[in-house]
């Protein structure tokens, strides 16, 4: 059972904390700061670098992803300089995948060929809406030119390249999301993130929605259907909905990503990354120090990560059907019950199965379409002892 995380695969998530500005709408850990000192930020990522890796040595890494903040905002030969060392301290899958999330700016285009060249080979673009009003609205800096012309350095640079897309933002209709969603499917990529607006607590948009003062958002129906929608019309263009949020052309899926939904092992450095990583047989959820500066200083005395907690095994299992439930792909029932230790409730899924919230097949379980929309619902059932 130690040996669980092969199922999944083994990634690396890199956190840079820093963004332009910060958006009223996140609540990711990015901080706006005027002055970085990127040497001594890659000083402090190698050092945890050195320090994962002789935990982990002989694993062999099948994703590096770089996400934030803004990691476009990295100079180029500091992330040459990460993954040279990454190569140093793990054999590598011969398909390694390696994403950048970036701006699409002006700016951060302009670095695009020296990413590649030091080794990025997938960029993650958060251009969020393809309207000038709504980009200023979600407290974007780009516009919408600005993020065409990006995302056509991008496609020209990289084999790989997929943007971010929010819908049910205020005022948006069905039809208006339809029209943008077409458009982007108009622009030849593989990959398109398409999430639902969120309302956070502790964000500003979430201090506006408590005070009444946030707008238009869509009812629930209707961001029911803009999710419908949204699956038909990628499927009209051979994108597969292989996740809640994801469409992909098949083989084209985001690797690292999958890792986290197939239960596989992740190391994550940097202010507050997390990681779920088996060691010695045993299954960890570790987490680093949230703030920047605190992190770099905990890095010197080998403190940063601050949490490593073992995780029993119906935890593990427990975690396993809240990821794979997201997949299309589904979950492993076998496995579920290995790591459980105690078999699915028939009643239970028999149930749902009957009301069309998921299906059972060759071993493993299913959310339906309908149920990914009630999937928090959907697991406190399941998963009921």
């Amino acid at each position: 059972m130690g040996e669980d995380w092969k199922n999944g695969g083994f990634g690396l998530y890199i956190h840079w904390p820093f963004c332009q500005a910060k958006c009223p709408y996140c609540d990711f850990n990015s901080h706006v700061s005027q002055k970085i000192d990127q040497k001594q930020w890659l000083s402090a990522y190698l050092s945890e670098l050195d320090r994962v890796g002789s935990e982990t040595q002989g694993r062999v890494l099948n994703s590096v992803f770089f996400g934030g903040g803004t990691p476009s905002l990295m100079d180029p030969e500091i992330v040459a300089a990460i993954l040279e060392r990454v190569h140093r301290l793990w054999p590598t899958a011969n398909d390694l995948e390696v994403t950048l999330e970036a701006n699409p700016g002006s700016v951060e285009a302009a670095k695009f060929a020296d990413y590649r060249l030091g080794g990025v080979s997938r960029i993650s673009m958060g251009v969020q809406a393809l309207n000038d009003r709504d980009l200023k609205r979600l407290g974007r800096i780009h516009s919408v030119d600005e993020a065409k012309a990006a995302f056509d350095i991008a496609r020209k640079t990289f084999d790989r390249v997929s943007f971010d897309l929010i819908y049910a933002r205020q005022d948006q209709t069905l039809e208006a999301w339809k029209a943008e969603l077409r458009e982007a499917l108009s622009m030849a990529f593989d990959h398109l993130s398409l999430y639902q607006l969120t309302i956070e607590a502790g964000t500003p948009f979430g201090q506006r929605y408590e005070k009444g003062k946030l707008k238009g958002l869509p009812e629930d129906d209707l961001a029911a259907d803009m999710y419908q929608v949204t699956g038909e019309i990628c499927a009209e263009v051979g994108l597969e909905g292989y996740e809640v949020s994801n469409y992909a052309l098949p083989g084209s899926e985001s690797r690292h990503n999958q890792i986290y939904w197939r239960y596989g092992d992740y190391v994550g450095i940097g202010p507050g990354a997390h990681g779920r990583v088996t060691l010695g047989g045993q299954r960890f959820a570790t987490e680093c120090i949230r703030n920047p500066t605190l992190w770099l200083d905990a890095v010197s005395k080998q403190t940063a990560e601050n949490v490593r907690r073992a995780i029993s095994l119906p935890d593990q299992a427990d975690e396993m059907m809240m990821m794979g439930l997201r997949l299309s792909e589904g979950v492993d029932i076998a496995r579920w019950q290995n790591l459980s230790g105690r078999p699915l409730n028939s009643n239970v899924t028999d149930h749902l199965e009957d009301i069309g919230m998921i299906r059972q097949a060759q071993g493993r379980i299913y959310a339906t379409q309908d149920g990914r929309m009630v999937l928090n619902t959907l697991l406190a059932e399941i998963l009921v002892d």
